[in-house]
Order: C-alpha cells, then structure tokens, then sequence
C-alpha cells in the first residue's frame, strides 16, 4: 500500500512520523529518504516519539556516531547512512542484529545503501520539498495494520 502525504510545517511532519510510530509493533525496518533540509529528522522524531521514546528532543541525527538508539515501548535504532561511502560500511554497523521483533529500525539516507535491504520487506518514505516548509510525503509497503496516518 503507497500513501501520499503533504506536510505543511516541521510540526505537522513530526505528527505524521508520531502517529505511525504509535502504531508499530515491532520488526519494522523503514527507510527514509530524501533531499537535505526535507525533514527526514523530523518524521524520525515523530516516529520514535510514537513508538514510546522520551520525546523527540532527544532524537537527533547519528551523522558521526552513525546509530543512535532510544528506549520506548520498542527498542528503536536510528541509523544515518549519509557517511557510509559503501554497502560494507553498513553491514559493518551489524545491521541484522538491530533487527529483531521488538524493535525499530529507522534508516536515514537510506537511498545510499537501500541496495542492501533488498528482499526485506521494509517500508519507505520518501520526502521532497513542495514549498518553502511544505513537504510531499510518500509512504510506500505500508502494512495494512498503519492505516491510520
């Protein structure tokens, strides 16, 4: 299922990311894609703020420390891939071990190493800017279960 979003301000992106993070369950792997300043932080702020992190002050991009991890109803893991000059560079992080029933991985730039999550059946969001703060969002292999975002 493809759903497509348009986010008129930061705060309405972040809600967009906390009501699909309220309703996962666990094992999801999403990546997020999209040009710099289209507000992939702010929908990851969102999400991890739904899935039960402290909030999204906390919840900031792992540019050179690579992957941040929140505590929540899940354990998320938030891997930025902007630095990663290859797929070996990915896997190196121990990709598979973030994965697991009661977690969350949530990739940004995942565009970068999207080759590596071939035969995974993960969802992706892809953000452009349509405007000075607006955005289009698209939600592409969204489970029937996140229907109400």
């Amino acid at each position: 299922m493809t759903r497509h979003l348009v986010s008129n301000s930061p705060e309405q992106t972040i809600e967009l990311g906390r009501k699909l993070g309220s309703q996962l369950k666990g094992g999801e792997v999403i990546a997020v894609c999209g040009p710099l300043g289209s507000g992939k932080t702010h929908i990851i702020k969102g999400i991890a703020s739904g899935a039960g992190s402290k909030g999204c002050k906390v919840v900031t991009s792992p540019t050179f420390v690579i992957v941040n991890q929140y505590a929540g109803r899940l354990d998320i893991y938030h891997i930025d891939a902007y630095r990663l000059n290859s797929i070996a560079e990915f896997e190196m992080l121990g990709f598979d071990d973030y994965c697991y029933p009661e977690s969350v991985v949530l990739i940004e730039w995942a565009d970068k190493i999207e080759s590596a999550l071939q035969g995974m059946d993960y969802i992706r969001i892809e953000l452009a800017h349509a405007g000075k703060a607006s955005r289009e969002i698209s939600f592409t292999n969204l489970p029937a279960y996140l229907n109400r975002i």
